[in-house]
C-alpha cells in the first residue's frame, strides 16, 4: 500500500512539473522579440473572391443584403425582393441614375420578384438605391466590377 502511494505521488509530481514547465521542447517554443513583446501580426480581412453572377437580396426587414457584392467584368447581377413592398432599385446618383445604367434594369421589383442587370463590361464602383427611398441606408450598396 506505501509502494502504491508513492507510485502515485511521483506520478502527480511529474504531471505537475511539466505541466509548469511547458511540457514541449525547446524547439517548439514561440519566438519573441529582443524586448520580449509580441511580434506583430497583419490582419486578414475576408474577402470573397469575384464571380461571373451575384445576388442580393432585399429581406423583409426592407435591407440588403449583401450591401455590396464583387462580380468579374461581363458579369451581372440579381435583385430579389423578399420584402412585403416594392422597391425600385436603380443606379446612383439619385434621381439621374446615370453611373451604371446595368443596374437600372432591375427597376420595380413587387413583392417575390426578380431581375438581373444587364452585363457589367467596365471595371469601376457602381452604388445602388431605392428611388421612391433614396436616403434609406438599408436599400443602399454597391456593386464592384473587376
Amino acid at each position: 500500500m506505501e509502494r502504491l502511494y508513492y507510485a502515485a505521488a511521483s506520478a502527480v509530481l511529474a504531471l505537475t512539473v511539466g505541466a509548469g514547465c511547458g511540457g514541449g521542447s525547446a524547439s517548439s517554443a514561440t519566438p519573441t522579440s529582443p524586448t520580449g513583446a509580441t511580434p506583430p501580426t497583419t490582419p486578414t480581412t475576408p474577402t470573397t473572391p469575384p464571380t461571373d453572377s451575384a445576388t442580393i437580396t432585399i429581406g423583409a426587414d426592407g435591407r440588403v443584403s449583401p450591401s455590396s457584392v464583387t462580380v468579374l467584368r461581363g458579369g451581372r447581377v440579381t435583385m430579389v425582393n423578399n420584402d412585403s413592398r416594392s422597391h425600385d432599385m436603380a443606379s446612383d446618383p439619385h434621381p439621374e441614375h446615370t453611373t451604371c445604367p446595368e443596374l437600372n434594369q432591375w427597376g420595380f421589383l413587387t413583392p417575390g420578384q426578380q431581375r438581373t442587370s444587364g452585363n457589367l463590361n467596365t471595371a469601376r464602383t457602381c452604388g445602388f438605391h431605392d428611388h421612391n427611398l433614396p436616403a434609406n441606408t438599408g436599400l443602399q450598396g454597391s456593386v464592384i466590377i473587376q
